[in-house]
């Protein structure tokens, strides 16, 4: 039976329950991945999403995890939308991602205004002292959106949350 008080804040709320697989503490809500919730008449729910990258391997582990959590709802169906309409950006983060990226000791990627210079894999912040000697030892870090430096003050690796 559908329940005509599900609401798309219900929806959200659910989706606050589906992890980011790469980073579990982050929501795929706060990591800015899903961005659209649709609610027809019927009792029908469409989830958009869009992955941090085109070539994401966990995208369909995203798209079980959404189906389960939000068809706990009482609704006739879920559907999940892979789309690339809207791109993937940093600046998507909510502020509670960007929290808890700092918690899990990520370096924060900077603001993006449509250019993202390579200069913003240098000198950044030690997510452990916040020291700024650091160098880069690899752009290409355990995904395509991490980046793996060393701290020369207090001699930690770290990754780096690329900013796209």
């Amino acid at each position: 039976m559908v329940n005509e008080l599900v609401t798309e804040e219900n929806v959200w709320a659910a989706l606050q329950d589906v992890m980011d697989p790469e980073i579990p503490k982050l929501s795929v809500v706060d990591m800015g991945i899903i961005t659209s919730v649709k609610i027809s008449d019927e009792g029908d729910v469409r989830v958009t999403m869009t992955p941090t990258f085109a070539g994401c391997p966990a995208v369909n582990m995203m798209k079980d995890d959404v189906k389960s959590k939000v068809g706990k709802l009482p609704i006739r169906s879920v559907e999940v939308e892979v789309n690339f309409d809207v791109q993937w950006s940093t600046n998507m983060i909510t502020e509670k991602g960007i929290q808890m990226l700092k918690e899990s000791k990520f370096a924060l990627p900077g603001h993006v205004d449509g250019f993202v210079s390579v200069d913003s894999l240098f000198k950044v912040a030690c997510p452990f002292c916040g020291s700024r000697d650091t160098r880069l030892q690899t752009p290409f870090g355990p995904t395509q959106c991490r980046a793996i430096h060393y701290c020369d003050s207090c001699m930690q690796s770290f990754e780096q949350f690329k900013p796209v």
